[in-house]
């Protein structure tokens, strides 16, 4: 078991690098075709049907770009789609969900304080509020209230807002803020598989059969595009959040995240408004600054007292508090970890537990056995330095209790 949980830490992390090269190509191609669109520029010298141009220099040559809102007279047989970067960032995304907050949900997605749900419910609440989330915004988007882009994005920031509070009801303060990446993420996702990409397939066909394309559907690509474009900072955000308590673990949660949505609309306004031409405002900077600063003030509120849980045993830790070696193993975690992952850290400097892990207690110790062993057991990596001097006979120790716990 021991040596399966190593297993699953590093399946854990090719998810996690895998989802980070497929968003940064994703976010990347994303931000470089807005940018493209803004810019178009109208010559006399555009051939027909043709929306603008743009001349480009990179990597020691020139790119002569057109675009056609519809599409040009002739179509070449190679056309290049711009979706599995999309499809693969979200993949990935989800594996790692399941791997750390499903598998990992007694201790990760459920806050017994808050709501006390078997891990399946849990995950079928995941699941059911992704899926009902891109359903609804969709509807939104079809509705009347989609024909003005300003009147559909209140509405939408209303909604984001809503659900933020909603997972904080439900979920731990780390899976709250995280899910609200993974619900944003799969609407843009779900914009690009089933808007975006069919929407373009539509008009490629009836270029092919002689059909003059309906406009129309490069419009709604296009809204769903700029969608996209404005919820991707935010998204960002919170699939960072996980690794700051003052993000998650705070009673104002769930308007930080709320916050955070405006925050990412005003960046991005700036630098569409600049790629478009249209001047440089400048006061989205000031606004990004204030709304941070409020976010930060209210991260100094009340702390989500039993956010770590650990007044009460998940069900997956009580083979670790059964353990024959459990006591000698949870003193040597409260001697060389505890001045610092504790409610009020001791240690010089460290003003706030660690990832918001408490390790002062048996059973908060007995939650966290797998993180315990795999940073100060596995390997060296906590104390940072080993700063407390724990030694080679105390790691030993605990990786045999860990081994104990887990059964083998």
């Amino acid at each position: 078991m021991g040596d399966f949980a190593i297993f699953w830490e590093w399946l854990s992390f090719a998810a996690r690098w895998l989802h980070v090269i497929t968003a940064i190509a994703w976010i990347g191609s994303s931000f470089y075709f807005i940018a493209l669109d803004l810019g178009l520029r109208k010559t006399p010298s555009l051939p027909p049907l043709a929306h603008g141009e743009e001349w480009q220099v990179h990597g020691g040559g020139f790119y002569h770009i057109q675009k056609y809102l519809v599409a040009p007279e002739f179509l070449p047989e190679h056309l290049t789609w711009f979706k599995w970067e999309s499809y693969a960032t979200w993949l990935s995304g989800f594996a790692l969900l399941a791997i750390i907050y499903y598998v990992g949900a007694d201790l990760y997605l459920i806050d017994r304080h808050v709501l006390d749900v078997p891990q399946w419910g849990a995950v079928a609440i995941s699941i059911a509020s992704i899926v009902v989330g891109w359903i609804a915004y969709n509807a939104l988007c079809r509705s009347p209230i989609g024909k003005s882009q300003n009147g559909l994005m209140v509405v939408l920031f209303g909604i984001l807002t809503a659900m933020a509070w909603a997972y904080t009801q439900v979920f731990t303060g780390r899976a709250a803020m995280l899910h609200m990446g993974v619900f944003t993420a799969t609407i843009m996702t779900a914009n690009v598989a089933m808007i975006i990409i069919p929407n373009q397939k539509i008009v490629v066909g009836d270029l092919k059969a002689g059909r003059v394309p309906d406009p129309k559907y490069g419009a709604i690509a296009k809204q769903r595009s700029l969608h996209n474009n404005y919820l991707t900072l935010p998204v960002i955000f919170f699939m960072l959040s996980s690794h700051y308590p003052l993000a998650f673990a705070t009673q104002w949660n769930w308007l930080i995240a709320s916050l955070i949505f405006l925050v990412g609309v005003v960046i991005r306004h700036y630098f569409n408004t600049r790629h478009a031409r249209k001047g440089n405002p400048h006061w989205t900077w000031l606004a990004a600054v204030v709304l941070f600063l409020i976010i930060a003030w209210l991260s100094t509120g009340p702390k989500l007292a039993n956010s770590a849980g650990e007044e009460v045993a998940s069900r997956a830790a009580e083979p670790f508090l059964a353990a024959s070696n459990f006591a000698e193993a949870s003193l040597t975690v409260q001697t060389r970890c505890a001045m610092c992952h504790t409610i009020e850290p001791a240690w010089e400097g460290v003003h706030e537990p660690p990832k918001n892990v408490i390790l002062d207690n048996d059973i908060a110790i007995a939650n966290h056995a797998k993180d315990v062993a795999m940073q100060a057991g596995f390997s060296h990596a906590m104390p940072p330095g080993n700063v407390t001097d724990i030694t080679p006979e105390e790691r030993a120790l605990i990786v045999a209790w860990f081994r104990e716990g887990a059964g083998q």
